[in-house]
Order: structure tokens, then sequence, then C-alpha cells
């Protein structure tokens, strides 16, 4: 039994290792494309940002994967982490309604706010994260509607969104059934 809890903490460590690396190599990607072409130019705000977004993710996940041992919480929590990290990227980026700079694009701000504050709202336990994560799924359906109204052609990218805040739910809903 010891020497099976000592191997899952050694894969535990490497993939550790093997997702913090991910996420140096994820920030240097901008690096290395800046010295290739024109096309990609980041200053040193961008490459703060994307630090502060790539690591306060990382973190974020490991407090969860360290918290819960149930694989369908890591997991729901993966999704959740990775769909919120994409909705701000994107967002950062280029912008999901119209460009970066169009303020109906802080809409996704309240989808972000009502995952994070319902997670605190239920304590992070799995029936709740399970509620909160449908409730965002909710909320970023609404989204839709703006963007029909302005950039019709993103509605689809939008809703498409919805679909991970469901998975999560349903990822929390299994942990809370086991545990």
């Amino acid at each position: 039994m010891a020497a099976q809890v000592l191997s899952e903490a050694r894969i535990g460590n490497r993939l550790r290792v093997a997702a913090w690396s991910a996420a140096a190599g994820l920030l240097l990607l901008p690096a290395i494309a800046m010295q290739f072409t024109r096309e990609v130019s980041w200053g040193p705000v961008d490459f703060l940002v994307a630090a502060l977004l790539i690591g306060g993710t990382g973190l974020v996940f490991e407090l969860a994967i360290r918290a819960r041992v149930s694989g369908a919480y890591r997991a729901g929590a993966a999704v959740a982490l990775f769909t919120t990290f994409l909705t701000i990227w994107i967002n950062l980026a280029v912008g999901m309604i119209g460009d970066e700079g169009n303020p109906l694009n802080l809409i996704f701000g309240g989808v972000i706010a009502v995952a994070v504050l319902g997670g605190f709202l239920a304590r992070f336990q799995p029936v709740g994260m399970a509620w909160t994560m449908a409730a965002t799924a909710l909320v970023q359906a609404a989204t839709v509607i703006p963007a029909l109204t302005t950039e019709p052609r993103t509605a689809a990218l939008i809703g498409a969104f919805t679909l991970p805040w469901l998975l999560s739910a349903a990822l929390f809903r299994a942990a809370g059934r086991r545990g």
C-alpha cells in the first residue's frame, strides 16, 4: 500500500512538473514568434498579463487538486478553469463580440463572476459547484442575445462556450454522488 502511494506521488509530481513546464513554454511562444514575424508584437504588459493569467490558472488548479481526491471533481475543476482561461484570453486577444475593444465583451466578465462567486458561496463543495456551473452555463448561453444583435457570426462560437460549463457541471455532479 505504501509503495502504491509513493508511486502515485511520483506520477503526480511528474505531471505537475510537466504542466508548469508547458505553462512556461506557452509563455515563451510569443517571444519566439516575435523573432520570426512582425505579426506578433508583445510588450512587457502583454507578457505580464499572460504570465498572471497562465500562472493564476495553474495555481488555482493546484489548489483544486490538492483539496479533492475525486477524479471527477478534478476534471470538473480543470474544465471550468480552462473555459475561464479561454474566455479571458480570447476577449483580451481579439474579443468574442466584435474586437477586443468592444464594451459588450465585458459581459463575459459577468459569466466568470457567476462561476467564481458561486464557487465561494458553494464552498467549493461538489454539489454546489454542479449548480454553480449550471448557472454559469445559463448565463453564458444568454450572452448569445447581444452577440446576435451586433455580431451574428460569432453567436455560434459564444454559444459553444456553454458546453464546457455544462460538462463541468456534470463532472461536479458525478463527484457529489461519489463522495
